[in-house]
Order: structure tokens, then C-alpha cells, then sequence
């Protein structure tokens, strides 16, 4: 992963100015910032700021003065921010689809500690931490809220894994645990996972392990059981100070940490399994860096820094351009930005067994995707924006594709297969041995579409 400079979002003061908080919208369209003013400021995707709003206390006789905004997160359809404050409130601004709509509060939710951190995994349930030392959840449709489980250290950092169905919290006495809403099959334990050196402010859960730093300028690398797996030491760096936040990509395969004048990536390697560090961001009088927040499509990455600074970056392991026509901007190993020149619009292609991509096609008259990977194949529509992935062993790229119907399904010849592929369904439909295959005769029923199509 390579990070390159685009712009500065906001301009850094001249005295202390903590950037609080920073978090993207899951469609990509907007991105918020939180100054030490308590104000929200609202951005573009290009950067461009476009709206703002500003916060408020638990009750009004104790001023604006009272409080900070420690975090902050959008729902999961973009159109609401969760807002949790030290006065022990989390706040939900309703901030609609649309530039300039009404800001209205839609939820509160009271608790007995100062909130440090939240997470917004789930359509009505927000996760968050208080001083305490309890992981709760918040229920946007009840209005009510319930501990998760308690802990008698303050929680300091909050992760959830690439599906956002399971969370880890990092507590002032060092401690990290796991707990999942679903383990999707994994086996893996929930309750105390392992105890870090320091306090774990800097807690990243990528696709293949956890990785934790903290002010022993130490970033160390744990298995998905708590195991150390690598440790990478810099307390002989007398340029590098502690670790203040990280973030993960949204694949999992890489990793940001921010420091002091510095941003570290580490980029997993699958073929050996471990975790390689890129070559740092660095730059000068940047200062530290208190925020990180990852675009959910993983094109771009923004800082916050303690002067007030917010700065863009672009992240990507390589581009290319195909046909003259289309960008291939490859974000992480199983995931690909494909945009096309000509009218800007883009499609995001990703493995969702996180396997790595390998080369992209573009066919049929520029409109279908094909792509491989070790164990699937990718098929997309980019004018429907219709993804797939069905298991497809590996075939040296032998296949034969036919994209005669617009709406419903693909076909592919492999080895002498037919197989029949819907567009947005990750299961082939149906496969039939054959030698001869004719796109013009195939008769076929879906019923979910209460459709039929016949060609004789």
C-alpha cells in the first residue's frame, strides 16, 4: 500500500487544536470532521467542504465549554451521525441524503461515565466504550441501551473485523477483548484475548490477525488467538514517539498507524503469511497525529493531527489503464476501484473471501467485469452495479464467456461445462456437462424474479 499527498482539508493552527474525530460514510459520499470547537465539519468526496453543524451538551446550563466529542461514526445508510461526548451522552444527528437538509437529533442516549470511543457496525446498534470500563450497545429503533459486557479498566479503543460483526476493545490496563455478534463460523473465542504491554490506543483487527500499539513505540502483531506473531520495535527510532491511532483498510490486508510526524503501513503477505511494513509517510511539522479514517471503498485515507490539521491521502498498490477507456486502481489485494474515464463512474470490485485479485477483464461492448482469483470468479455488471463470486477452481483462464442477456445471468464454458451465473448471486445456478454450447438456445426460470426467459 502506497500513501501519496493530495490535499490539506483543513489547515493547521498554530497552538494545540486536537482533530477529535473523523469518520467516512459507508457510500463513500461524505466525510466528517470533528474540530476542538465541537463542530462537525461535513466534505465532499473530492475534499470540498459542503456543510457543517454544530454540537451540544447534555444540558444547556453547563455551556459548550463542558464537554468534548471523543467519537463519532455514521450509520450504516449514511444519512445519521452517532456523536459520543465526554458529558456521558451519545447524541444522533439526523444530517439526511442531501447537502443542506435540516440537522435534527433523533436519539440521545444517557449514560453513568464519559463515552470514549464508538463504532457503528449494524443498521439500529452502535457499540461504544465508556471510562468505566463497559462495551455497550445502543439501540436506535428501541432508543434504549444494554452493556455488552463490563470490564474494571477504562476502555481506550474500539475495532471491528472486516464484516463488522465482531468487535475488540483495547482498556487502559492493557487488556483487548474479543466478542462477536456472529462468528460467521470461525470457532474463534470470545471474553479476554491477551493482555499488551501498554495501553492499546492504536488497535487495528485486519483479515489475518490484530495488530496493537502504543507508547512503548512498539507495533506487535497478534494471531486471531492472541498469540504474538511479530513484533516490530522502534524504540531505538529517536524520531518515532508513541502511537497514538490506527486504522484498517477495508479489506483487512493493511494497516495505518499515525505517530508523530509519521504515518506506518503494513501490508499483509499471503504467500508468507506475515505482515511486511512499507516504507513510512512522513512529514514535517505535521505533528501528532490523533485521528485516522479509512474510505470504505479504499481509494483514500485522511489524517487528523493535533494542531488541527486535516490532510488527504490517496492509497493504492498499483494502477492501470485498460483499453484507454478504463482505471484499474488496485486498493488492496482483493479489492479493485474500476472507474470509467468517460463518465467518472465507478465500481468497486472485492473478493469477499478476501482472496487477492488477479487481473481484471473488461467484455462484452465495455459493459461486463471478469476477474479471477485463486479459488472464484468475479463477474460484475458496471452499469447495473451487479457484483458475483462463485467458487471456480482454478482454470488458466480458459473460459469461454457469453454476455448475450443484459439483465439476469452470464454463461461460461469450462472444460466442457456450461455453467449459468445470475448477476448478484454468489452461487452458480446450475451446471451441465456439454461439448456444443449455443448462447441461443438455453431456456431458463427464476423464479425469485417471477420471470422467464425463452430463445429457440
Amino acid at each position: 500500500m502506497q500513501l501519496k499527498h493530495l490535499k490539506t482539508l483543513l489547515t493547521p493552527q498554530e497552538g494545540a487544536a486536537k482533530v477529535t474525530c473523523l469518520t467516512w460514510a459507508p457510500n463513500n459520499t461524505k466525510f466528517a470532521v470533528c474540530t476542538v470547537d465541537r463542530v462537525v465539519l461535513l466534505y465532499d468526496e473530492q475534499g470540498e467542504r459542503r456543510d457543517k453543524f454544530s454540537t451540544k451538551p447534555l444540558d444547556s446550563k453547563y455551556g459548550k465549554q463542558s464537554y468534548v466529542v471523543n467519537d463519532m461514526a455514521f450509520s450504516p445508510d449514511s444519512t445519521k451521525i452517532a456523536i459520543g461526548q465526554s458529558d456521558n451522552i451519545i447524541f444522533v444527528y439526523r444530517i439526511g441524503e442531501d447537502w443542506g437538509d435540516k440537522k435534527a437529533i433523533c436519539n440521545k442516549f444517557v449514560q453513568t461515565s464519559a463515552v470514549t470511543c464508538l463504532l457503528w457496525p449494524a443498521e439500529h446498534a452502535i457499540v461504544y466504550g465508556l471510562v468505566d470500563g463497559k462495551v455497550r450497545l445502543a439501540n436506535t429503533q428501541t432508543n434504549k441501551s444494554s452493556t455488552i459486557y463490563g470490564t474494571e479498566s477504562c476502555v481506550v479503543s474500539l475495532a471491528s473485523n472486516v464484516s463488522g460483526k465482531g468487535i475488540l476493545s483495547g482498556h487502559a490496563d492493557g487488556t483487548v477483548v474479543r466478542y462477536f455478534f456472529d462468528d460467521e463460523g470461525s470457532g474463534d473465542s470470545q471474553g479476554k484475548l491477551f493482555m499488551h504491554p501498554c495501553p492499546p490506543y492504536a488497535l487495528a483487527w485486519g483479515a489475518n490477525g490484530i495488530m496493537v500499539g502504543g507508547c512503548d513505540k512498539k507495533v506487535v502483531a497478534y494471531s486471531r488467538e492472541g498469540h504474538v506473531l511479530q513484533t516490530f520495535d522502534y524504540t531505538r527510532d529517536r524520531t518515532e514517539r508513541e502511537f497514538t491511532v490506527a486504522a484498517t483498510s477495508p479489506g483487512g490486508q493493511s494497516v495505518v498507524f499515525g505517530s508523530y510526524d509519521r504515518l506506518r503501513v503494513f501490508n499483509w503477505a499471503p504467500r508468507r503469511s506475515v505482515w511486511d511494513e512499507a516504507k513510512p509517510k512522513e512529514i514535517l511539522n505535521l505533528y501528532t497525529i490523533t485521528s485516522l479514517a479509512w474510505k470504505k471503498d479504499g481509494s483514500r485515507l485522511c489524517a487528523g493531527t493535533l494542531c488541527g490539521g486535516v490532510e488527504l491521502f490517496d492509497c493504492c498498490l498499483r494502477r492501470a489503464i485498460y483499453k484507454n477507456k478504463f482505471e484499474m486502481t488496485y486498493v488492496g489485494l482483493s479489492q479493485v476501484i474500476v472507474k470509467n474515464l468517460s463518465t467518472g463512474t465507478r465500481v468497486v470490485l472485492k473478493s469477499y473471501y478476501g482472496y487477492e485479485i488477479e487481473e481484471v477483464k473488461i467484455m462484452g461492448k465495455d459493459r461486463y467485469l471478469v476477474a479471477h482469483t485463486s479459488d472464484t470468479l468475479l463477474l460484475g455488471d458496471l452499469l447495473t452495479n451487479k457484483l458475483s463470486e462463485v467458487p471456480w477452481p482454478g482454470s488458466g483462464g480458459n473460459e469461454k464467456f457469453f454476455f448475450e442477456n443484459e439483465t439476469v445471468s452470464t454463461r461460461s464454458v469450462f472444460f466442457g461445462n456450461l455453467s449459468l451465473v445470475e448477476y448478484s448471486n454468489n452461487d452458480i445456478l446450475g451446471s451441465v456437462r456439454t461439448e456444443f454450447m449455443n448462447p441461443h438456445l438455453i431456456r431458463y426460470y427464476l423464479q425469485h424474479y417471477n420471470w422467464k426467459e425463452t430463445v429457440n
